[in-house]
C-alpha cells in the first residue's frame, strides 16, 4: 500500500472537535481490535495442529503475529494510525492468508470461522476505518485475493468464495460508513469554526461599541457638559472654578487618547473615590454621607463616574440647589444614592436621544453589571439610586 495517504493522527480537538474525538475512535478501535484478534489468533492457531499444518512454520508465524499485534496497538495509541502502520498490517494479513495451507488444520477451515478468516476480517475493517478509500479498498480487495488463492491452495474452493464475498461485504459497507462519518464531521467541524469565527467577530465588534460609548460618556460628562454649561449662561464671566473645570476636562481628553497598560481591577476604596467627586464640581455645595467599602477598581470608576453625571445634571439644570451624595452598603449589594432639592423633572418625558442619563448614568451601570434608577416630579427634586449588586 503507498505511503502517500495522509496519517489519521488525531488532529487537535480545540481546532476540530468532533473530527478529533472520530480520529481518537478511529485510532483507539483498531488498535484493541487488532490487539484482541492477534491474542486470541495465537491461542486459536496453536490449538489445532493437525497435518497438513507445518509446526516449524506455524510457532514462528505465530510469534511473529503476535509480536506484530502488541507493536501495533502500541505504536497507534502513541502515535496515531499512520500510512506505514496500515500497509504493514495489509502486509502480514496478505502474508497470512497465501500460507494458508501450512498454518490452517483442514477441519477448522469451512464456515469461515479459522484465525485466518478472523485476521482478514480484521484487517479489512481495521484498514477501511483508518486509511482514506482511494486506499483502503484496494488494501481490502488485495487481502481478499489472497485469501481466496490461500483457501483455494488448501483444497477448499467453497471456503474461498464464501469468506471472498463475506470480505468484500465488509470493504464495502465499512468503506461507506467511515466516508459518511468524515463527511458529515467534517461538516460539522466546518460549522464549528464558523461559529467561533462569527463569534469571535461579535466581541470584537461589541468591545468596539463598548469603548467608543466610554469614550462618548466621558466626552458627553466633561467637555460637552461644559460647553452646555457656558450655552446656558451658568458661566457669567472670568471664574477661577471655570479654568479648573476646564483644565480637568482636557486631562480627560488626554486620558481618552492613552494607549498604555489598563489599571489593575483590584478591590479599591469606593468611598475614598466618592470623596474626590465634589471637588470637579466647585460651584455645588455638596452633603457627604459616605460608609467604608471596597469594591473592584472598574466598579468604583462606573459608580464614580455615575454620580459626577448626576451631580453635573444638577449643576446644568438646578443651579442653586443643594445635593447630598451617599454610600451604603449591605450584605446584598452597594447603593449610592444623588439627591438634590432642585425643582425637579418628569423622567417619562425625556426625549430618548438625550444621552446624559441614558448612557452616562444608565448605561455606565449596565456595563459592570449594575443598574440605576431615576426618582424625580416636577417641584419634588431628584433622587437617582445607584445599585451594584456585587457584595455578598
Amino acid at each position: 500500500m503507498p505511503a502517500t495517504a495522509a496519517p489519521t493522527v488525531p488532529p487537535p480537538a480545540l481546532d476540530n472537535p468532533a473530527g478529533g474525538a472520530l480520529s481518537l475512535i478511529f485510532t483507539t478501535l483498531p488498535a484493541l481490535l487488532r490487539l484482541t484478534c492477534g491474542l486470541v489468533g495465537a491461542a486459536v492457531a496453536l490449538s489445532v495442529r493437525t497435518p497438513p499444518v507445518d509446526e516449524a512454520l506455524l510457532l514462528p508465524g505465530v510469534a511473529a503475529l503476535t509480536g506484530w499485534s502488541l507493536w501495533y496497538a502500541g505504536r497507534a495509541v502513541r502515535h496515531g494510525i499512520t500510512p506505514a502502520l496500515v500497509a504493514g498490517d495489509v502486509a502480514v494479513t496478505a502474508l497470512a492468508c497465501l500460507l494458508i495451507p501450512h498454518l490452517v488444520a483442514p477441519e477448522v477451515l469451512p464456515g469461515e470461522g479459522s484465525w485466518i478468516a478472523v485476521l482478514a476480517s480484521t484487517t479489512v475493517i481495521n484498514t477501511q476505518a483508518t486509511a482514506p478509500a482511494r486506499w483502503s479498498v484496494p488494501a481490502g480487495l488485495l487481502v481478499t485475493v489472497t485469501y481466496v488463492v490461500g483457501a483455494q491452495a488448501a483444497g477448499n474452493p467453497a471456503e474461498s468464495r464464501a469468506h471472498a464475498a463475506t470480505l468484500l461485504v465488509q470493504t464495502a459497507c465499512t468503506a461507506m460508513m467511515a466516508g459518511v462519518m468524515r463527511r458529515r464531521i467534517g461538516r460539522a467541524d466546518r460549522a464549528f469554526a464558523e461559529h467561533h469565527r462569527l463569534t469571535r467577530e461579535a466581541l470584537v465588534a461589541r468591545a468596539a461599541r463598548e469603548a467608543e460609548r466610554q469614550q462618548n460618556r466621558d466626552l458627553h460628562d466633561t467637555v460637552l457638559g461644559t460647553l452646555t454649561m457656558v450655552g446656558l449662561g451658568a458661566v457669567a464671566g472670568p471664574s477661577a472654578s471655570f479654568r479648573d473645570r476646564c483644565a480637568a476636562d482636557l486631562r480627560t481628553l488626554v486620558a481618552l487618547t492613552d494607549l498604555g497598560p489598563a489599571p489593575g481591577d483590584g478591590p479599591v476604596p469606593l468611598d475614598g473615590r466618592l470623596r474626590t467627586v465634589p471637588d470637579r464640581l466647585p460651584e455645588l455645595p455638596v452633603g457627604l454621607e459616605l460608609a467604608s467599602c471596597a469594591v473592584p477598581a472598574g466598579v468604583a470608576d462606573a459608580i464614580t463616574e455615575s454620580a459626577f453625571a448626576a451631580l453635573s445634571n444638577v449643576v446644568r439644570h438646578a443651579p442653586g440647589a443643594r445635593a447630598t451624595l451617599r454610600l451604603t452598603r449591605d450584605a446584598v449589594a452597594v447603593v449610592v444614592e444623588v439627591v438634590d432639592d432642585g425643582p425637579g423633572f418628569d423622567p417619562a418625558v425625556v426625549p430618548r436621544h438625550r444621552y446624559g442619563l441614558r448612557e452616562s448614568i444608565h448605561g455606565r451601570m449596565a456595563a459592570v453589571g449594575g443598574r440605576a434608577e431615576v426618582h424625580s416630579a416636577p417641584g419634588a427634586g431628584t433622587r437617582i439610586r445607584l445599585e451594584w449588586p456585587g457584595v455578598g
